[in-house]
């Protein structure tokens, strides 16, 4: 009899450890975490994942695990193959990640507050940062998060659209810096050709 409760309990545990909360705030971040949220703050879905296999609404465990303690985001401009490749590595691997587009004044100062560098795309793992793309290093990074080596995304799994590095950076009143390659400013006067990336970066 002691064996027997003693191994319910165990087993109720180990059941309780898998047990995740998939939350979604007003911004559309989805965020994983194994206590419930606020009321009010976020709508909770309870999502339950066995030892490496899908929930029907959800991620599997070790995937969630790995997002909730080391979000992905790529930082991408327009026209860029690297940012491309990276795009298609991300996918081809199954790793969910926001992706940032930068193409104003205002998405440029936003991405170097969170790194210095000048290539694009730049990506970051948790607190990590890679700048320019380079399948080994963002392999490594992925890999030391904790994010499995094959696509273990449930096939209806898609990532949300990209948004603006820096969204809704006027303010109200002031029109928004004229965006990347604009050949005019906000007063119709001529300015030089920017061409496809934001200034001070390479592709």
């Amino acid at each position: 009899m002691k064996f027997a409760a003693m191994f319910f309990l165990l087993m109720s545990a180990a059941s309780v450890q898998a047990q995740l909360y998939k939350s979604t705030g007003p911004d559309g971040k989805v965020t994983y975490s194994d206590t419930p949220p606020a009321a009010g703050k976020a709508i909770a879905q309870k999502t339950v994942a066995g030892s490496g296999g899908d929930s029907s609404d959800g991620l599997p465990y070790e995937l969630a695990l790995a997002v909730k303690n080391h979000p992905v985001t790529l930082y991408s401009a327009e026209k860029c193959i690297p940012c491309d490749d990276g795009r298609k590595m991300l996918n081809e691997r199954g790793i969910p990640f926001s992706e940032k587009t930068v193409k104003s004044n205002e998405d440029i100062a936003a991405l170097h507050k969170i790194t210095k560098g000048d290539q694009l795309p730049v990506l970051t793992v948790g607190g990590n940062q890679e700048s320019a793309f380079s399948a080994a290093a963002w392999g490594t990074a992925l890999t030391a998060a904790g994010y499995p080596e094959s696509n273990r995304l449930p096939k209806t799994y898609r990532n949300a659209a990209p948004v603006a590095a820096a969204p809704g950076a006027a303010s109200p009143g002031k029109s928004a810096a004229p965006a990347i390659g604009s050949t005019t400013n906000n007063n119709g006067d001529a300015l030089p050709a920017a061409g496809n990336a934001p200034p001070g970066f390479r592709f």
